[in-house]
């Protein structure tokens, strides 16, 4: 099964802040329509732990994820994002073994 997903766990007391980020990261992305991009993307928090988030991006492959890292637009989000982080995050490089579907 082909697929990867990077998970980044941070910590901020600005979520609002790094939400808007995303969007217009998106927005960006989208419009200009070029180089591999996601396939899914979910932002988490922590119920139990209070300013914990998760990131969680899904990608047709470790080539399209890397590709997407190595962006300039990449780089400049991921300074920006970790400028509205309460420290450093964690990234978590996983390659897809099983993927399940519930009705």
């Amino acid at each position: 099964m082909a697929g990867f997903v990077q998970i980044i766990e941070y910590r901020t007391s600005k979520p609002d802040e790094i939400k808007a980020l995303m969007d217009d990261y998106s927005a960006k992305r989208e419009a200009g329509g070029e180089g591999p991009t996601p396939v899914r993307g979910i932002t988490c928090a922590d119920r139990d732990e209070s300013g914990r988030y998760f990131a969680i991006v899904e990608f047709a492959s470790y080539e399209d994820a890397m590709a997407n890292s190595a962006r300039a637009d990449t780089t400049e989000f991921s300074a920006r994002m970790m400028e509205l982080c309460d420290g450093p995050g964690a990234f978590y490089n996983l390659d897809l073994v099983e993927e399940m579907k519930y009705p």
